[in-house]
């Protein structure tokens, strides 16, 4: 395994085998190398440039801006945030960099009318394109980085004990935690605890010795802040650098990330987003109007330098940083990982935790925050204060939403609907392109929805009668697309098992297909039954929470044998069909 890791394992391979070990995946350390090295291969520094230039459809870019704007009003009571900064591409290719709203607006926060008290028009600040975030947990992206480095240096091991870096972390129970269970949220940590709390440095670090696991370490998962926090310890010690330094040395330098860094300098407030009037009760600390200082509580506590927050960047930075990652570690002529160290952080190790995917440091194919561009490659993250990144390798795309959705206080937003509506749009800006002609049939993507694309009623009383058309689809796991057939005027409906092929046929008993397929088109046929009167309907069926892509079909045929009863091509029988929810699309 370590030679072949070590020589370049494939994609596929490396996939392959994380899922066969239910995640448990060893890897041997890489040939080390530092993070300014230059790259075999260099990548073209990214530029803005029009959607099409993108291969991106302008007009969900342009949703995506208009979707956002409208969170700038109540959603559903106060404002999600007060503004925020859009960022999407594809390829080497920005084609949105959009600021909305307002970076300052509140000075405090009025408890007592729940409403907030702006600072005067002349001392509010815009959002603008280069406005700096408060990123909070999007920095445990970058604890995870430097700690893939050091897996890919042999200074780390992936399935080696924090204690044997730690030895103090093996109090309380916690000596057979493994740094990719601390990377991927299987540690048995709680959520979090209050180290603010402890008046010195050394007394908090205290508080994470003496805690003990709440499950059995590998037993569950449970996202929390102490698994990036004791992974920042792990880091200091074993490189006898200070997790800033390493950030600046191993990672902002080498990119060029000149807005990214811990503890911003004063001068720079002027350019960065406001958070929240942080008081108690609603807040661990009373410390006022938090702007230029880390708004997470045990961040701050630690001097602004903590391994799940603390990070402040600009969504140029952030998209230099997807960039990196999706072409393999590499940007410009640097290279600050291996491709293969890339692929694990993009690789699912809690498959015994479904709905939990999580490669190292980043989140997979949660459609929660990253609606429909959500796919088992999608790799992601968010922050409290109202950020997210989203990595689509399957379309080489790149989306960032920036808000400051604490700004006046926390308890404003509710869900993630701007991020959700922001992926939905971004999905839909890649094309899909018809199988045959220039149009497909298209589901939508509308939530609580059951929409049908109905055909004509035929004669299949003759025997082997058969449906083929093109299928493709990237449905949120909950939603179904199911073709049906009635005997009876509509009156019940009946599932039809059909067969689907493309690199290999699968059949689908239960005349149904669900999930991701892998952005392809698949080759579709379908043994009717035998009736005097038989109309066949597609199904797509979405529960009120989150969308998928959606599903097209395309080139619809009936026939039995020499004989065609339905052709889609034939303007006369494409009238024919009944649409409801469908839509004929060229993208």
């Amino acid at each position: 395994m370590a030679d072949e890791v070590s020589t370049g394992v494939t994609r596929r391979q490396l996939v392959r085998r994380a899922l066969a070990l239910g995640g448990a995946l060893a890897v041997a350390p890489f040939p080390a190398g530092p993070a300014e090295a230059a790259a075999s291969r260099s990548h073209p520094a990214l530029r803005h440039g029009t959607p099409e230039r993108a291969g991106l459809l302008p007009a969900h870019l342009r949703q995506l801006v208009t979707d956002a704007e409208t969170f700038l009003g109540p959603s559903p009571k106060h404002p999600w945030y007060a503004g925020a900064v859009l960022l999407a591409g594809r390829g080497g290719t920005v084609a949105l960099h959009r600021p909305v709203g307002m970076a300052v607006r509140y000075q405090s926060y009025d408890e007592k009318t729940d409403s907030g008290v702006e600072f005067p028009a002349g001392r509010q600040i815009p959002m603008a394109e280069d406005t700096v975030f408060d990123l909070a947990s999007v920095s445990k992206l970058f604890t995870s980085l430097l700690a893939v480095q050091q897996i890919e240096r042999g200074a780390l091991e992936l399935e080696g004990k924090v204690a044997a870096y730690l030895p103090e972390f093996a109090a309380a129970g916690k000596q057979d935690i493994t740094i990719r269970q601390l990377l991927t949220h299987t540690s048995g940590f709680r959520a979090w605890i209050p180290l603010y709390n402890a008046p010195t440095y050394e007394e908090k670090l205290q508080l994470v010795w003496n805690q003990a696991p709440l499950n059995p370490p590998g037993s569950t998962y449970l996202y929390s802040d102490l698994n990036l926090i004791s992974l920042h310890l792990v880091l200091e010690r074993i490189t006898g650098r200070a997790l800033d330094v390493l950030l600046r040395e191993e990672i902002t330098a080498p990119l060029g990330l000149t807005s990214t860094r811990y503890n911003p300098p004063a001068s720079w407030r002027p350019r960065i987003a406001a958070t929240e009037d942080a008081r108690k009760p609603w807040s661990g600390l009373d410390r006022g109007l938090v702007w230029g200082e880390v708004h997470d509580e045990n961040a701050f506590s630690l001097g602004g330098v903590a391994g799940h927050a603390g990070v402040f960047s600009d969504a140029w930075d952030l998209a230099v940083l997807g960039r990196t990652l999706l072409n393999g570690g590499t940007y410009g002529k640097a290279r600050i990982l291996r491709p293969e160290s890339v692929e694990l952080m993009f690789t699912d190790f809690n498959t015994a935790f479904p709905g939990d995917e999580h490669g190292l440091g980043f989140e997979l194919y949660q459609h929660w925050y990253m609606g429909a561009m959500a796919t088992p490659r999608t790799a992601g993250h968010t922050g409290f204060t109202g950020t997210s990144l989203v990595l689509d390798p399957t379309t080489d795309s790149f989306l960032i939403v920036l808000g400051n959705s604490v700004h006046p206080v926390r308890t404003w937003r509710s869900g993630s609907a701007p991020r959700v509506a922001a992926g939905n749009s971004m999905a839909r800006a890649v094309a899909v392109r018809p199988a045959h002609g220039r149009t497909a049939w298209f589901s939508g993507m509308a939530n609580a929805t059951d929409a049908t694309l109905t055909l004509p009623a035929l004669d299949t009383s003759s025997g082997d009668t058969r449906l083929r058309c093109a299928l493709w689809w990237d449905i949120e796991p909950a939603d179904t697309l199911t073709l049906e057939a009635t005997t009876d005027g509509g009156a019940s409906w009946q599932p039809v098992p059909f067969t689907t092929e493309h690199d290999g046929a699968q059949d689908h008993p239960g005349g149904s297909v669900t999930g991701w397929s892998g952005r392809t088109w698949y080759r579709l046929s379908a043994r009717l039954p035998a009736a005097r009167r038989l109309a066949l309907r597609w199904r797509y069926s979405s529960d009120r929470l989150y969308a998928g892509r959606g599903a097209y079909v395309d080139g619809l045929r009936i026939g039995t044998g020499d004989c065609v009863l339905f052709d889609e091509s034939r303007p006369a029988d494409a009238a024919r069909i009944e649409a409801v929810g469908w839509t004929a699309s060229g993208d």
